[in-house]
């Protein structure tokens, strides 16, 4: 499509409204938890990454967004897989319960996970504790950010014609040499999108994380469990110095995923 440059009033006021609204939304919070971290100086700020508690909620963090982001990757990829090559019943039902994440309220999906691994729960474990426990926290990562690998992966993995796939396995090529050398390197951009967007959700959940985890310090608080508990506690430099640290992953993430876009796009291209 040809870019057009802007001439007429309207369209000059649509863009100043459209960046006003992104400053409103993104730039403003940001500049505002960046001034509130550094408000009384470095040394206090520096102080909060020293503690180690912070340092602990962020290794907890970071360490379950890993294990959902490679859960969800091996899983969403499957998922997508069966999805597009396989029929049988239920399937259409079986692709809308993909999107559940996307409606159902954390919150609730937390609540769920102890009426089914609590203690009393349905399927609580015999030996290894779930809920108020970091396989809890796993757990809800990973189902708040379950949806996204399959549904990136999904639409490209329809497209992709069979005349290659084909002519692998005439040439002798097994299943498996055939996926590795023919489909994953059409998908795997779309894939690598659905990680990253796996991770930025994983890494800034709260609502689920939080009533499943308890939020014991030292031992279940993440990163953004701590930032709600230093609010409470008053402790502002704790709560904006975390929660820039935290803004920073999100601009990182923001742009691998700007960059994946952009190739997805002159692929399609």
């Amino acid at each position: 499509m040809r870019e057009v440059s802007p001439r007429s009033p309207v369209a000059i006021l649509l863009i100043a409204i459209v960046i006003l609204y992104a400053a409103a939304l993104f730039v403003a919070p940001l500049v505002a938890m960046v001034q509130g971290a550094f408000a009384r100086g470095i040394e206090p700020l520096l102080a909060t990454f020293r503690d180690p508690k912070v340092i602990h909620a962020f290794q907890v963090t970071l360490i379950l967004s890993f294990g959902a982001v490679l859960i969800n990757a091996l899983l969403g990829l499957t998922t997508a897989w069966v999805l597009v090559r396989h029929r049988f019943r239920g399937s259409k039902l079986f692709d809308a319960l993909v999107d559940i994440p996307f409606v159902f309220s954390p919150v609730i999906a937390g609540y769920a996970m102890i009426v089914l691994f609590g203690r009393d729960g349905w399927l609580a474990p015999p030996l290894v504790p779930i809920v108020f426990a970091l396989p809890g926290i796993l757990l809800a990562k990973i189902f708040v950010s379950l949806p996204f690998v399959t549904r990136e992966v999904q639409p490209v993995l329809a497209a992709l014609t069979p005349e290659p796939e084909q002519a692998a396995y005439t040439i002798g090529a097994s299943r498996w040499t055939t996926f590795r050398r023919v489909i994953l390197p059409e998908i795997w951009t779309a894939l690598l999108y659905g990680i990253v967007l796996t991770f930025a959700r994983a890494i800034g959940e709260f609502g689920a994380v939080s009533v499943i985890s308890g939020n014991i310090e030292g031992y279940t608080e993440t990163a953004t469990s701590f930032v709600f508990r230093a609010l409470n506690d008053r402790n502002n430099v704790g709560a904006y110095g975390v929660s820039a640290l935290l803004c920073v992953f999100s601009l990182v993430i923001l742009f691998v995923m700007s960059a994946l876009r952009g190739r997805i796009v002159r692929r399609e291209g």
